[in-house]
């Protein structure tokens, strides 16, 4: 059951096939039995994870509200009416935690500055998740989203991350679009120092989870295939 007092709860949601016990907490799905508003990047995912989570949550009763990276912003604040009006509101992404490289983010800063409660649950991270399993340095790093299509500013900011993993001694981690993730690993092989170490971390918590850490060297000598799969690289030397 939700706490009287109304606030912003943030649900992460299993990656992939994860059953539900095995990545989330039985208190998260106590909490959202008794939520029937939601802020969601996708309407089908978000209705398919609260069925997951209880089959019995009558999904016809729920209001959702959609954002997502072609929401108009201007909608966003009227999102939280209902906090307003004292009612509790869920956050929900497509995978992992809601407003971390999420749509939600801009939700969760409008809530902040009305003074609502935002309440963080627990549950899994690509991002952290990869970097526990990397060995690379968890004490800083810094996470850049994707990389810049464009070649030159592509490669400029590859010179870039070399440069604060050599000098800061700061683990870098990005993403890509999955039908570009084995183009991705052979440019970086091609780009940056041999001797450089990547962690290529895909299908987090789920069924076919592989998190591997090789030089750069090793890589270029590996046969591999990330394609389309769900993937989160790390560098650090």
């Amino acid at each position: 059951m939700i706490p009287d007092t109304p606030a912003l709860y943030l649900f992460p949601v299993p990656m992939g096939d994860s059953p539900v016990e095995n990545v989330l907490p039985a208190y998260n799905v106590d909490i959202v039995r008794g939520i029937r508003y939601f802020i969601v990047e996708n309407v089908r995912s978000a209705r398919r994870f609260l069925k997951q989570c209880d089959r019995s949550i009558n999904i016809d009763a729920i209001t959702f509200f959609t954002l997502d990276e072609h929401t108009d912003a201007s909608t966003v604040p009227e999102m939280l009416a209902p906090l307003e009006n004292g009612n509790s509101i869920g956050i929900i992404s497509e995978a992992g935690c809601p407003a971390i490289a999420d749509p939600g983010a801009d939700a969760v800063a409008i809530a902040q500055r009305r003074g609502y409660r935002v309440i963080p649950l627990v549950g899994p991270s690509s991002i952290l998740l990869s970097l526990m399993a990397s060995g690379f340095n968890g004490q800083s790093f810094a996470f850049n989203g994707y990389l810049p299509i464009e070649t030159v500013t592509r490669n400029a900011k590859l010179k870039e991350l070399e440069r604060r993993i050599v000098k800061e001694r700061q683990t870098q981690i990005f993403i890509e679009t999955p039908y570009r993730n084995n183009k991705l690993i052979a440019e970086l092989c091609r780009t940056l120092p041999g001797n450089m170490l990547l962690c290529v971390a895909s299908d987090i918590t789920c069924s076919r989870q592989s998190i591997i850490t090789k030089s750069l060297v090793q890589w270029s000598k590996t046969t591999y295939n990330y394609d389309k799969t769900p993937t989160i690289f790390l560098l650090f030397s």
